[in-house]
């Protein structure tokens, strides 16, 4: 087929019902008027103009030479469009999107047959509007999600408080207090931008003062009603990424309606993503709109159920380029048969069940709150030290069992789960459990974690505290995974009360007693399967190149403060300040990101991120510098954030927040 000729309409206004103008950012098909097109939105905060230019322009050319029109939109107050962002997958933002369907779907130009994609939020929105049910709207691709917002996502995990959260909350507070393009809106910019710095939320905020699982996070939560969903999803994630658990959940509870692929990237687009390798997304997204928005007989309607890469032994390294593995499709998903796992009495893992009414055999875990320093990042953005490293540092705070060498290879996928009985001598405390494959040479590779706050054992609404020394047996889901422990491998079971920081601490630290009779581990056999080869993408290098003006930076440390016994750990990402070649815009983001906590003190948590935004185009520049902390006490968290806005040298803008937030059973 011949590649259609193609148009790039860089900014068009769209108007709401409540006069709201919203930018959009239109590839669109030469010819459609005359034959009108299928349609794929994306709606997000990130800015169309400079924030996901690059990665935009690696993907709708390809699909508007498909006759696809893509139609990239960004929500109120972000970007170039009017208003103020009001949070994260709002009622409004959701009617916003709805309405934006129809907009779409009544052009001369289109056929009337919408599709929504996206990445992360765009993924979230995708499934989040497609339970909506607009009319237009007939399938979607949704990369990196969610269906539960609670439990699988930044924020909380079994009731843990993530670091990640407040480092979204960072982010998000940098982006939005970015100004507008003045080429796009003109004299107006400057009104615009401080309406937005006059009005954005702190989004740590209202997300901290959501500590269960009520109807704030059940909103957009589509695990809450599967069947409001009724049209096809294409759902894919990374085993790298934090959002692994999603395809196979969403097969779970969507049924033949969903597909699932899962290779071994971080959070970015298959077909630039690392590590290696990579999915054809762009053939298959291509074949997957034209069947269901065009009714084309393809056969992708075919596909298996769930494609997943086995990861085949990675060792943990500073950068992994590329995973050895292979692939493997399943037809049909179904919850898959397991493997038990016990421990003797002398600490070693073994294939089999515990033994029927064991006497206890005790041991108490009191790990070092700095435990955790090697887990990397909760959702991954690069294959570097962001991915978790070498895990014999976190192990030596844990309490671990393992199997001797094995005999054979054994290959896994899906959920592990671990169940066990313990005690602590307070009403709080949190566990992690990790499943590790260890290498010949002694290297640890982490393979699956899981962590909860055992006061969530029984759900995550109505928290129950612990009663000091009672015993209480608990069933903790692990993070999926696809993965083959080779032949003299060994199977590791690591448990710590720390895993820091990924996970923020609770206010007291009484470490657990386990029996280790009652602890049953069980690993997901990967059964029948088929395997298959992944079509490489046609353009291994598909991003575009745009002027560097100043190079990137990448930073990541661990510091031990042994007089004053204090743990820091700090990050830097400076993006480098590059020019787009057509617009001439030029933009730079820094991030640097400090944690600090003393490994006996879980009231000494600290957590500084600071946020410097560089806008300019040749006599004009701008700039933002946002910072947010948290910190805690027994009863309280403590958070504040300020942002101070520059035109040029001259200061325009500066405001604080600050606020304490009771600590809700975390």
């Amino acid at each position: 087929m011949t590649d259609r000729a193609f148009t790039v309409i860089e900014n068009q206004w769209i108007r709401l019902e409540d006069g709201t103008r919203l930018a959009a950012r239109i590839w669109m098909p030469e010819g459609a008027k005359a034959d009108p097109v299928p349609a794929v939105f994306e709606f997000l905060p990130y800015r169309k103009r400079d924030g996901t230019s690059p990665r935009d322009e690696s993907t709708y050319p390809s699909f508007a030479a498909a006759g696809i029109a893509g139609v990239r939109v960004d929500i109120r107050g972000s970007g170039e469009s009017d208003g103020v962002i009001d949070g994260e997958y709002t009622e409004l933002e959701l009617a916003n999107a709805c309405e934006l369907i129809a907009w779409i779907a009544s052009q001369p130009w289109s056929n009337g047959k919408v599709g929504m994609m996206g990445i992360s939020w765009g993924g979230f929105n995708a499934l989040q509007v497609a339970a909506l049910r607009p009319p237009a709207l007939k399938a979607v691709i949704s990369i990196a999600s969610t269906t539960d917002r609670y439990n699988d996502d930044i924020h909380y995990k079994n009731g843990c408080h993530l670091s990640a959260q407040h480092s979204w909350a960072a982010t998000m507070l940098a982006y939005q207090s970015r100004s507008p393009d003045p080429e796009i809106v003109g004299d107006r910019w400057i009104d615009m931008w401080i309406e937005r710095l006059e009005n954005e939320p702190f989004f740590m905020e209202e997300w901290l003062s959501h500590q269960r699982r009520d109807a704030f996070w059940k909103h957009g939560s589509i695990c809450e009603d599967f069947g409001a969903v009724e049209i096809p999803a294409l759902v894919i994630a990374g085993w790298a990424d934090g959002y692994r658990n999603t395809p196979l959940l969403a097969v779970e509870g969507l049924g033949e309606k969903a597909k699932a692929l899962i290779g071994p990237w971080v959070h970015k687009y298959p077909h630039f993503a690392w590590p290696k390798p990579r999915a054809d997304f762009l053939g298959e997204a291509i074949a997957f709109w034209n069947h269901w928005l065009r009714d084309e007989e393809n056969g992708i309607e075919a596909l298996p159920q769930v494609r997943a890469f086995i990861l085949d032994g990675p060792k943990p390294a500073p950068r992994r380029d590329t995973d050895p593995g292979f692939w493997v499709s399943k037809p049909h998903w179904s919850t898959p048969d397991s493997e038990s796992f016990y421990v003797d009495q002398f600490g070693t893992l073994l294939v089999g069940m515990p033994t029927p009414h064991a006497p206890p055999h005790e041991i108490y875990l009191k790990s070092p709150l700095d435990t955790g320093t090697s887990a990397g990042e909760w959702f991954t953005l690069k294959p570097d030290a962001e991915l978790a490293g070498d895990q014999r540092l976190d192990d030596a705070g844990s309490l671990t069992f393992q199997t001797p060498p094995l005999d054979e290879a054994k290959t896994y996928l899906g959920r592990p789960t671990l169940e066990l009985t313990l005690r602590a001598d307070a009403e709080l405390a949190n566990l992690c459990a990790r499943i590790v494959d260890i290498h010949p040479d002694g290297s640890a590779t982490r393979v699956s974690f899981g962590v909860i706050n055992l006061a969530h054992r029984d759900g995550n609404e109505a928290p129950q505290p612990l009663v000091p020394g009672e015993p209480v047996t608990i069933r903790l889901e692990l993070d999926a995974c696809g993965y083959r422990f080779g032949e003299g491998h060994r199977i590791r079971l690591s448990l710590s009360t720390a895993y820091w920081p990924m996970v923020l601490p609770p206010p007291v630290d009484p470490g657990v007693t386990i029996d280790i009779a009652s602890l049953g581990l069980a690993m997901p056999l990967l059964g029948d399967h088929e395997l298959f080869e992944m079509k490489q993408p046609d353009n291994p290098d598909p991003l575009p190149k745009y002027t560097e003006l100043a190079p990137s930076e990448t930073r990541r440390s661990v510091t031990r403060d042994l007089a004053a016994n204090t743990t820091h750990y700090q990050v830097i990402e400076d993006t480098g300040l590059f020019q787009h070649p057509d617009t001439g815009l030029a933009t730079r983001q820094r991030r640097e990101e400090s944690w600090s906590i003393s490994p006996a003190d879980p009231l000494s948590m600290t957590g500084t991120i600071a946020w410097t935004c560089d806008m300019q185009r040749e006599s004009w520049s701008v700039r933002t510098v946002s910072t947010a902390n948290i910190a805690c006490t027994a009863t309280d968290w403590l958070i504040s954030a300020r942002v101070i806005a520059y035109d040029g040298e001259r200061q325009l803008f500066e405001k604080s927040f600050d606020k304490a937030i009771p600590r809700d059973h975390m």
